[in-house]
């Protein structure tokens, strides 16, 4: 390891790159929390900004399929890293001086992109500091601060709003976290220029035929990750129900919201150091956690709907910790950034169609919604004991 290395141990990388996910997430999904009415101001119907915010997510996921890939043959992940944070940086103040509505949806599009531009070489320094501390802990950490940003953000641009500023005065603010996000990265950078000192020596994970392709055992895994975040609502159904059924003023839904965002990060730090010990074994929860939050947050009552609520954040919890942390251990390192770039597209392109058709069946029946939610996570179950059949090795520590 080399002197630099040594000045800064690899937990202080990983909170310092926590705190650099804090102050992004505090930039766009502040302007996430508004786009839609920002989009509304300028003219958009709601099918434009269906349109919009769905072009943006889209490219998020989808185009990790290319950047991925290209993290592990060009190399430079310090180098996607910054240009995709700092194309989110950018973008988001700049919406301060959208003028016609085509500029704003380019800018909040633009900003999607940043994300699909960063995450594969982000989650593959991630996990590579976390090699030897333990990668659950890693990115248990990492997202407990990411979801502290997603939480001030918000706050932030309600607080400039309701003081008279306006949505434009509410993204200029947002240039304060996205400057100290470029500054913390300068600095990272130049501190570990080279993030291979971190990196524990590890045998290739079993079924795996050298770096040339990714092993089965990821692909199974992808498999059940398709499964179980194709049953697995989205918040936006729950918010939905709770103003439908009129239980809580609609005020108090993003308060909901803000509850389920401080589950996800306890959680987060809960399950974290149960993967380092157990392996995937932990992964059994998410179904479990998947198939409550519509037998509860679905309910007529409050008490019931609010336990709904703590489900989804600890299933999201979950999601955003552990499960990115097995795909550093199913996969070579050389193909990490590929793998990362797969992952990222199955998990969102599955949640977004099950999103989809959770959103239909509610319509049809909310109990038959829970019992077809039920059934699908029961093949998730299924699909995940499928991980662990193929060779043995270092991926069956991760199996238990």
């Amino acid at each position: 390891m080399t002197a630099v290395a040594e000045r800064l141990s690899p937990w202080r990388f990983v909170v310092v790159f926590g705190v650099v996910a804090m102050l992004a997430d505090m930039v766009y999904e502040g302007a996430r929390s508004v786009a839609g009415p920002f989009l509304g101001t300028l003219g958009a119907s709601a099918l434009v900004v269906g349109l919009v915010t769905g072009a943006g997510e889209a490219a998020a996921l989808v185009l990790r399929l290319a950047s991925g890939p290209a993290v592990d043959r060009l190399g430079r992940p310090w180098a996607w890293t910054i240009a995709g944070y700092a194309l989110t940086v950018v973008a988001v103040p700049l919406l301060a001086l959208a003028g016609p509505l085509w500029t704003a949806a380019a800018l909040l599009i633009a900003e999607r992109t940043g994300k699909a531009v960063r995450s594969p070489a982000k989650d593959s320094l991630l996990a590579g500091a976390g090699s030897g501390l333990g990668r659950g802990r890693a990115f248990a950490v990492h997202e407990a601060l990411d979801q502290a940003g997603a939480f001030a953000g918000p706050l932030l641009i309600a607080a400039v709003v309701a003081a008279g500023g306006g949505y434009r005065w509410g993204f200029a603010a947002l240039v304060v976290p996205g400057v100290a996000v470029l500054a913390l990265l300068a600095w990272l950078a130049r501190r570990v220029p080279d993030p291979t000192v971190y990196e524990a020596r590890e045998p290739a994970p079993a079924g795996s035929s050298g770096a040339t392709r990714l092993p089965r055992r990821f692909w199974a895994y992808a498999a059940f990750t398709a499964v179980t975040m194709t049953g697995y609502a989205t918040f936006g159904l729950l918010g939905y129900h709770l103003a439908a059924k009129h239980l809580v003023p609609a005020a108090a839904v993003p308060l909901v919201y803000a509850l389920a965002m401080a589950v996800d990060a306890l959680a987060a730090l809960a399950v974290g150091p149960l993967y380092d010990r157990y392996g995937l074994r932990v992964l059994v929860a998410l179904p479990v956690l998947a198939a409550l939050v519509p037998l509860l947050g679905f309910a007529a009552s409050v008490p019931a709907v609010l336990a709904g609520a703590v489900a989804w954040g600890a299933a999201m919890g979950i999601q955003e910790s552990i499960m990115r942390a097995a795909v550093a251990d199913l996969v070579p390192a050389a193909r990490r950034g590929t793998a990362y770039g797969v992952f990222g597209a199955v998990y969102g392109l599955a949640w977004f169609a099950g999103g989809t058709a959770l959103g239909a069946l509610y319509e049809w029946s909310v109990p038959g919604t829970a019992v077809v939610v039920g059934g699908v996570q029961v093949v998730a179950l299924v699909a995940l004991l499928f991980v662990y059949l193929p060779g043995s090795g270092r991926t069956a520590r991760i199996g238990g």
